[in-house]
C-alpha cells in the first residue's frame, strides 16, 4: 500500500484535516460527503462499515445519522484523530474504530448492509483483493472513489510524493465484475483536480468551483472529471 508509513505518522495525523479541508479544501469536504450519503441513502439503523476510515470525516458522519458504523484503518493516529472526533460530536457511544488490514477484513460474509471506501483506491497496490473484501462483507452497497486516468489530475500526478493511481472505467468495469459487483450508479466530479483546490483561499475557490461545475454539467463533463464516485451493490 502506498504510503502506508506516511499515514501512520503523528504528525501527518493530527495535520490531515487541516491541511487538505481548510480553505477550498472545504468544497472537496463538502462534496465527499455528499456523496457518500446519496449513495448509502437513509442510515438510522444500518449497519456500515468504512474501510480506511482515516481521521473519521465520514465515520462520525454516518453516526450521527443513526448508523450503527464500524470505522477501520491501519494507522493508529489516524485513528486517535477519529476517537476524539466522536467524543466532541457525542457519537462515541454508537461507532466503532478499529485498526485493521482492509486486504484481510476481520468479519464475516454479508456482515454489513453498505461498506465503503473513500480516498482509499487510488493507494491500493492490489484493488481487486480490498475490493473483493468489501463485497464479500457487504450484503448490499458497497461505494468507493477514484482518481481518472484521463483527467487533469494525470498531468502532475507523477510529480507526487507518492503518486496516485489513477483508474479509467473500463479497469473500475473489471475490478467490480471481479468482486462480483453490478454498477448502480457512477458520478463524475471536478475538471479541476483536488490539489488545485487545496491550495486557493475559499474566496477564490467558490467562483472557480462554480464554473468547474458548468463545465461538468456538458456533455463534455464526464471524460474531463478527475474523480468519480462508484456505487455498487452485491
Amino acid at each position: 500500500m502506498k504510503g502506508q508509513e506516511w499515514y501512520q505518522a503523528t504528525e501527518v495525523a493530527e495535520a490531515y484535516e487541516d491541511k487538505r479541508f481548510s480553505g477550498g479544501g472545504r468544497l472537496i469536504d463538502r462534496r465527499e460527503k455528499e456523496a457518500v450519503l446519496d449513495a448509502l441513502g437513509p442510515l438510522d439503523g444500518e449497519r456500515v462499515l468504512e474501510v480506511a476510515c482515516g481521521t473519521g470525516r465520514f465515520t462520525v458522519l454516518c453516526a450521527q445519522r443513526g448508523a450503527d458504523i464500524t470505522g477501520m484503518d491501519i494507522s493508529a493516529p489516524m485513528l486517535r484523530e477519529g476517537r476524539e472526533k466522536a467524543r466532541a460530536a457525542g457519537v462515541d457511544d454508537h461507532l466503532e474504530f478499529m485498526r485493521g488490514d482492509a486486504a484481510r477484513l476481520p468479519f464475516p460474509d454479508d456482515h454489513f448492509d453498505a461498506v465503503f471506501a473513500m480516498r482509499f483506491f487510488h493507494l491500493a497496490d492490489t484493488p481487486a483483493k480490498f475490493l473483493s473484501e468489501m463485497a464479500r462483507v457487504s450484503a448490499g452497497h458497497v461505494f468507493f472513489d477514484t482518481f481518472n486516468r484521463y483527467s487533469t489530475r494525470s498531468l502532475y500526478n507523477d510529480l507526487l510524493p507518492m503518486g496516485s493511481r489513477l483508474y479509467s472505467r473500463a479497469e473500475v468495469e473489471d475490478l467490480l465484475a471481479g468482486a462480483g459487483l453490478s454498477l448502480r450508479a457512477a458520478d463524475h466530479d471536478f475538471v479541476l483536480p483536488y490539489g488545485f483546490y487545496r491550495k486557493l483561499p475559499r474566496w477564490l475557490a467558490d467562483p472557480l468551483r462554480n464554473a468547474d461545475e458548468a463545465v461538468g454539467g456538458t456533455p463534455l463533463g464526464d471524460a474531463l472529471a478527475s474523480v468519480s464516485y462508484w456505487h455498487a451493490h452485491v
